[in-house]
């Protein structure tokens, strides 16, 4: 098949970036990302992108008007699609004790689509999505379809991180085509292959079935999940120990069968799909009436969950048992560096927690909008006074002053222009004593010490402040 046009339904995390990479890596396709809201095409359309993506803008540019294209109008979009058809659609996120996800806009999109295609479509999942997603889609598109008209279902999911999508696009480590197993199916597989070939070597190409796609997706995330969750648990033991976690990772990273990655440990899993995928595979063994495997991933969420909870409860014990009536600096408020997304970000729980404890905070976070931090912190999951939190939250455009005046210093996401503050201008401008707490365990612990602060980390003890140190008659420490 010769695929000339490529439609996405969806301008968001997904569809914006790979849609720009496949218009950049396939000039002769043309690549229309549709959404319904006007005012993020608009934001595509122009010079400030509505994300932060490193690379992003360049590949945009570089592709905009000549066959990548941004719209609203979703029939043209549609009708003209030859054999692709992106679909890359924005889950709600879940209720605190929700698992299941919630998919009326996949269902909502295959409703569309049924209701304007004219021809035959290949409809692809690029979103995450439950275990036999894809069955459902094809029902509503059978059951709602016109004479002549067929389709095939494609479960290709994304497997991209905030910070490196683009670089994850351009350079995967595998790409994953699921398809029915049919003579249709296969050569709808081989469709969206070829698409992708025009820069990724086949034998990185993986092809399986529907149902082995969707769930490989699941359960990639899951168990990226249950090692940070695993080195987590870890750190509490370090630090009524005396062990350090960062050593304890380097070694047993050093082991063949283990690995180093996602052996870091801090304040919580820190992937805003990792928590929603494993809720879901937790809703899908519990379905399957199989309790025991449902209470093991279970498990992993739980200990995400103690890890917030517990540094958190660090701050406000190492501050006298109080912070009614403390100012306090969150450095990030991104859910990781490199992104400007918050979604899911452990800085909410520990803006909350502190919030709710009377605390005055001073924000500041390179990339992320006032208006975002404030639409999170006033989202009625976290607070029921929105005045209440626009009266105790300020937000800074740099770290020198949201730190100036305050007690203490949470770092939650790590920034790297973080390890190179002057933190000696930092502390002479902060209350005394000066607290610091490393949420990410990126800063120098020895040389804050010396300059004088309180410093806590994760998975490590360490001494008070040096220049509060005195020597004893005997020479010693006292």
């Amino acid at each position: 098949m010769v695929i000339e046009k490529i439609c996405c339904l969806g301008a968001g995390y997904v569809g914006g970036p790979t849609c720009s990479v496949i218009a950049l890596k396939c000039p002769e396709i043309r690549v229309t990302v549709v959404d319904m809201s006007k005012e993020r095409i608009a934001q595509w359309n122009s010079d400030k992108l509505p994300i932060y993506e490193p690379g992003l803008d360049d590949v945009v540019k570089s592709c905009r008007g000549k066959n990548l294209f941004f719209s609203t109008d979703y029939t043209t979009a549609i009708l003209e699609a030859d054999i692709i058809l992106f679909l890359s659609i924005h889950r709600q996120k879940h209720l605190e004790m929700e698992k299941a996800a919630d998919l009326k806009y996949v269902e909502g999109a295959a409703r569309m689509i049924a209701e304007i295609a004219k021809s035959n479509k290949i409809v692809v999942e690029k979103s995450t999505v439950p275990v036999r997603a894809a069955e459902s889609i094809l029902n509503i598109l059978s059951a709602n379809n016109k004479p002549g008209v067929s389709y095939q279902i494609l479960s290709n999911p994304e497997f991209l991180a905030e910070g490196t999508a683009i670089e994850d696009l351009l350079c995967p480590d595998r790409v994953l085509i699921g398809g029915e197993e049919s003579v249709e199916g296969h050569a709808a597989i081989e469709a969206l292959c070829s698409v992708y070939e025009h820069w990724i070597s086949r034998k990185n190409i993986l092809t399986t079935n529907t149902w082995s796609s969707e769930l490989s997706k699941l359960a990639a995330n899951a168990m990226l999940a249950q090692r940070i969750s695993s080195i987590n648990s870890l750190s509490a033991v370090c630090e009524s120990t005396g062990a350090d976690v960062s050593e304890v990772a380097r070694a047993i990273g050093l082991d063949s069968r283990i690995g180093s990655k996602f052996l870091q440990a801090s304040i919580g899993i820190l992937n805003l799909c990792f928590q929603k995928d494993i809720l879901n595979l937790v809703y899908i063994c519990e379905c399957l009436n199989l309790p025991e495997v449902a209470t093991y991933w279970q498990q992993v969420i739980d200990m995400n969950e103690y890890q917030k909870t517990r540094f958190t409860a660090k701050v406000v014990q190492a501050l006298f048992n109080t912070v009614s009536g403390k100012q306090i600096a969150l450095l990030g408020f991104a859910f990781k560096k490199n992104t400007g997304d918050t979604r899911e970000s452990p800085a909410i729980h520990v803006a909350k927690t502190l919030l709710d404890e009377g605390a005055t905070l001073h924000i500041y976070d390179p990339k992320v909008e006032e208006s975002q931090i404030f639409e999170d912190l006033t989202h009625p999951s976290v607070c029921e006074n929105p005045e209440y939190i626009r009266k105790s939250v300020k937000i800074y455009e740099d770290a020198y002053t949201a730190t100036a005046g305050t007690h203490a210093i949470v770092l939650c996401t790590e920034w790297d222009e973080f390890v190179f503050l002057d933190y000696k201008k930092i502390y002479n401008g902060m209350m005394k004593p000066a607290y610091i707490f490393d949420g990410r365990k990126i800063l120098d612990h020895t040389n804050l010490l010396e300059i004088g602060f309180h410093v806590h980390t994760i998975g490590k003890k360490l001494n008070r402040p040096m220049i509060n140190r005195c020597w004893s008659s005997t020479g010693k420490f006292p």
